[in-house]
């Protein structure tokens, strides 16, 4: 039976006033229904369709090669299994950088056909003209500010954004600018604790941290890495609260060894 007997929809007004009363905000990645149905029942705040589904889903190495199509089938799915949380599906590689008719409309079809409730896109001031012209059709947008994957390429690395000064100074002005454009929440990720800490005090929106320490307003994992269903990813900030990798090959296993030995099925187990 779910916990939510009258059920409070999650919206970008409930996260805001949790950040107000100093309520922490919980997130965590969706990418189908039935496991979107679990974590909306647990009661996690926020769900997010995450591009990490080119990583998770599909096998890729990056997230660059996950489509706009992709996305929506993802985020469709999440949506139809989700009664409280707020969901929000990536704008994908390519979709909104450098031109903001193709982002409005590409925020537009996830609105539409994935029923989603707001989009994520990556990047500050690079990316203002895509936000500006996204939040002015009514759709919300949630920024995604440090490590930001999908410019994997251009830094080279996975490693720790924003050590230099300079970075720290353009990330904190970013994350300002972000805030002014209309962005109802901001992502950091792999940021230094402190720097991020000083960013969730400096806006007034909701900032939800990945590797990015505990003094921001929410915190985001990759369920399949919080679950141990990916077994060799391991860095730093990630806390591993079971080792479903093990345990389902372990329940295979068994089944394996039933259906081979005759065990399966048993005689209460046919018609």
């Amino acid at each position: 039976m779910s916990v939510h007997k009258d059920i409070k929809r999650v919206t970008t007004h409930v996260l805001q006033e949790m950040k107000t009363r100093g309520e922490k905000i919980t997130m965590l990645t969706a990418y189908d229904y039935s496991m979107a149905g679990i974590l909306d029942d647990a009661g996690v705040d926020v769900l997010l369709v995450g591009d990490s589904a080119s990583n998770v889903m599909a096998g890729h190495e990056t997230t660059l090669p996950i489509t706009l199509d992709q996305m929506i089938y993802h985020g469709a799915s999440v949506v139809r299994a989700v009664k409280r949380a707020l969901v929000i599906v990536d704008l994908p590689f390519g979709s909104y950088q450098g031109n903001s008719r193709a982002a409005l409309d590409s925020a537009v079809r996830i609105m539409k056909e994935a029923g989603a409730h707001a989009v994520k896109l990556e990047g500050g001031a690079e990316v203002q003209e895509s936000i500006k012209r996204i939040l002015s059709a009514g759709v919300p947008v949630m920024g995604h500010l440090g490590l930001t994957p999908q410019s994997i390429y251009k830094f080279g690395t996975y490693t720790v954004r924003a050590k230099e000064e300079a970075e720290a100074e353009k990330l904190l002005e970013d994350a300002e600018l972000l805030q002014e454009l209309g962005c109802f929440a901001i992502v950091l990720e792999k940021i230094p604790a402190k720097l991020a800490a000083k960013v969730a005090e400096k806006i007034w929106i909701p900032v939800i941290g990945i590797g990015a320490g505990g003094g921001v307003d929410g915190q985001v994992l990759v369920t399949h890495d919080m679950l141990g269903i990916t077994k060799d990813f391991r860095p730093r900030f990630l806390r591993r609260y079971l080792d479903l990798y093990e345990s389902i090959k372990g329940a295979v296993n068994q089944y394996i060894e039933d259906v081979r030995s005759r065990d399966f099925p048993n005689d209460k187990e046919q018609y």
